[in-house]
């Protein structure tokens, strides 16, 4: 027999109540930020507004006023961003917070996470271990299991052959990939990088795994505090360990091999020449990510940061001339455009209560702690990275001003920050 109307309607209310009482009190997992379904996916409509509110719109960002030049029409990447690195200042951007996938420019984040726990001189045996879990297609450097190399080789094999081997091999060295990935993530939320969410450390495509161009931009700003991400990051070319094998005599020998930057602004390539002034930071090129790439320059006292994600044209070193396209607008448009939101600092400068000032900071920057310039750019001019790295690529020569990230907490400006004064005066390969 049919139970009655009101009885199951009476039924249904019930229902209702149990599931929205349990959706309310049910413990809620935080959502780890997702990349677009597809590459012709629009940007969301509401996007993070870390560092100004319009910097959360879609579309294209900037103060267009009389004696501001116009922004270049031939930019088709799907988000991008200007960015005073010394003052923080964003003077355009467009979709600056549109989550999508990193590819290896993700390593700045890990680099910038591990770069502080070993001297360079540490050395590692490779372990078969070492290497398991390397992505299909994987760019490499061509480390080797069972020979020794030390960190600094392979941070080289890090930044200028973007190099997963060497990711995976770091990342054993501290714990394995988990672990790395988990503070990975833990320093991307320290850096108020919350678009960023990293799976694998190298950046390889995985489900979930994303940033955005202002993220790339603050953890590319974090890492060039450090004289080692410096010097790595301007590199050009440096020598690597080879394999160990037996000469004619029967003894053991072991040789290395050149590794060139794939950086095309840094090293230059048959349609793209050096750019002037370029002192990094790194690119990427997957599958589902497309091309990226995050940079850093000077010209006159002036730099600049510029992160560039998926250009629509499929032009061969496309997000390369993009990147410079929006250099020279950048450095044209200095000090003449009002700015659309700003890079903010870690969250540890904010709860040290940190404002911007003159002075030099203490630390590898070259100040004294105590507000005086302990050495300025014709002392650090001499420094160099290390055996075996190109002579014009490790030069800290430039007096460029940025913020320096203080052990203590602070976040000041630093007018003696030394960026490489790797390609000004040097030619196109």
């Amino acid at each position: 027999m049919p139970a009655p109307k009101n009885v199951l309607w009476r039924s249904l209310l019930i229902a209702s109540a149990v599931l929205l009482s349990t959706a309310l009190t049910a413990p809620v997992a935080p959502a780890a930020p997702r990349p677009s379904p597809s590459p012709s996916a629009t940007p969301p409509a509401d996007m993070s507004i870390v560092g100004g509110a319009r910097l959360g719109r879609p579309g294209t960002q900037v103060n267009l006023a009389a004696g501001v030049p116009v922004l270049p029409k031939d930019v088709s990447a799907r988000s991008w961003i200007v960015a005073d690195a010394e003052s923080g200042e964003v003077l355009a951007a467009h979709n600056a917070h549109w989550r999508l996938a990193p590819a290896s420019t993700l390593k700045m984040l890990f680099a910038d996470t591990l770069l502080p726990k070993w001297p360079g001189t540490t050395e590692h045996r490779v372990q078969p271990s070492d290497l398991a879990g390397i992505g299909s297609g994987s760019s490499m450097v061509g480390v080797k299991e069972d020979e020794t190399y030390t960190v600094h080789d392979l941070w080289l094999g890090v930044f200028l052959r973007s190099g997963n081997d060497a990711v995976h091999v770091l990342a054993a060295m501290n714990g394995g990939v988990r672990k790395t990935v988990d503070e990975m993530n833990e320093h991307a939320e320290e850096l108020q990088a919350l678009d960023t969410y990293a799976v694998s450390p190298d950046g390889y495509d995985a489900e979930r795994q994303v940033s955005s161009a202002y993220d790339l931009t603050l953890i590319a700003r974090s890492g060039l505090q450090k004289k080692d991400f410096r010097e790595y990051a301007s590199t050009v070319t440096a020598k690597f360990p080879g394999e160990t094998r037996k000469n004619k005599k029967g003894e053991k020998v072991r040789g290395s091999f050149e590794i060139q930057s794939t950086n095309r602004l840094l090293a230059g390539d048959y349609d793209v020449p050096v750019y002037q002034g370029i002192a990094g930071v790194k690119n990427g090129s997957t599958t589902n990510a497309g091309a990226t790439f995050t940079g850093v320059a000077e010209r006159n006292g002036k730099v600049l940061l510029v992160t560039v994600m998926n250009p629509q044209e499929d032009e061969h070193n496309q997000v390369y001339k993009e990147t410079a396209r929006l250099l020279d607008w950048g450095f044209e448009a200095a000090g003449k455009v009002e700015p659309v939101g700003e890079l903010v600092p870690p969250r540890g400068a904010v709860r040290a209560g940190a404002r911007p000032g003159p002075s030099a900071s203490p630390g590898e920057a070259g100040g004294t702690g105590d507000g005086v310039t302990a050495a300025g750019p014709k002392a650090v001019a001499s420094a160099t990275a290390g055996s075996g790295t190109d002579g014009a690529g490790v030069a800290l020569g430039i007096a460029g001003g940025v913020l320096a990230l203080l052990a203590g907490g602070a976040f000041l400006v630093n007018r003696r920050w030394p960026l490489p004064d790797l390609v000004r005066r040097r030619p196109r390969p």
